[in-house]
């Protein structure tokens, strides 16, 4: 069953909007069914995405999909925009097409997201302790270079000459 997605998942998924979204082609190639299928179902079942599970992307953002997706650049040319579907609407595709390769695509999309969204908290995890030493090391810094300014003023402090004196007045 792992065969079936890839394991480079996290290039299917991208942000648009504040959510994490899979594209409409890259669920029809998934799902082994064509794009317009696909489209068709989810139109005959437009109830089942409200905008939470599923929104048309306006051209600006499929253009920065196609640019930023060198595997997308077939919508370049498409006159129809592409759908993106939010994790819960992806959940909901494998009831609108309903076949046993659906259900097993999903449980995996399902698994990817879930790893996807573990990932990012790793990384916001990782970033506080980044800052945390961030914050260590500049308070080191801050008492070396004291430290160090203390040793210069005393440095500067006037010395008496050490040699020969001539005097001047003669």
């Amino acid at each position: 069953m792992n065969n079936l997605i890839k394991p480079e998942y996290e290039t299917l998924i991208f942000q648009f909007r504040g959510f994490k979204v899979m594209i409409d082609s890259d669920l029809a190639v998934l799902y082994g069914v064509p794009t317009k299928a696909l489209k068709q179902q989810v139109k005959r079942n437009c109830e089942r995405f409200p905008e939470d599970f599923m929104f048309e992307l306006t051209q600006i953002e499929k253009d920065e999909l196609v640019t930023n997706c060198d595997r997308l650049a077939i919508l370049k040319h498409s006159s129809v925009n592409p759908l993106a579907f939010t994790e819960q609407g992806v959940s909901m595709l494998s009831s609108v097409l309903r076949s046993e390769k659906a259900i097993k695509i999903n449980i995996e999309i399902m698994r990817a997201f879930a790893r996807y969204r573990a990932l990012l908290r790793e990384n916001e995890e990782l970033k506080k302790e980044i800052l945390k030493l961030d914050a260590k090391l500049n308070h080191a810094f801050k008492f070396l270079l004291d430290k160090l300014d203390a040793l210069h003023q005393k440095a500067i402090e006037p010395r008496k000459p050490i040699g020969f004196k001539i005097d001047k007045n003669k």
